[in-house]
């Protein structure tokens, strides 16, 4: 079984849990088992056309599957499996704060 690491946004729909083992040969039947187990989960990782979403990045062990075959990359059965979604930001939303003296004004020339 591989080990699926579960990335904190995705967790209210896991009962809090940061990882998870599931059995799959491919990370696009992992992925389909973990959907499974946590439906909810689903329409986090997969558009309307079932494909996986964009921003979701799947690493197994260091290497992204997008450069490894996507959804078809082999499971060895003891593989860690992990989630990024990708995280937005920028200067616009630093250059808010700093206008308002908020947080971000401690970084106003850093970035």
């Amino acid at each position: 079984m591989a080990n699926l690491l579960i990335p904190t946004a995705l967790r209210a729909f896991t009962d809090g849990k940061s990882e998870t083992e599931l059995a799959g040969d491919s990370v696009g039947a992992l992925l389909g088992a973990f959907a499974e187990v946590y439906p909810d989960v689903r329409a986090h990782l997969y558009d309307e056309n079932g494909a996986l979403r964009s921003f979701i990045n799947v690493y197994v062990g260091e290497d992204n599957i997008k450069n490894t075959g996507g959804l078809d990359t082999p499971l060895a059965a003891d593989a860690t499996v992990m989630l990024v979604p990708a995280i937005a930001g920028g200067a616009g939303a630093a250059d808010a704060a700093n206008a308002k003296g908020g947080a971000g004004a401690l970084w106003k020339g850093r970035l």
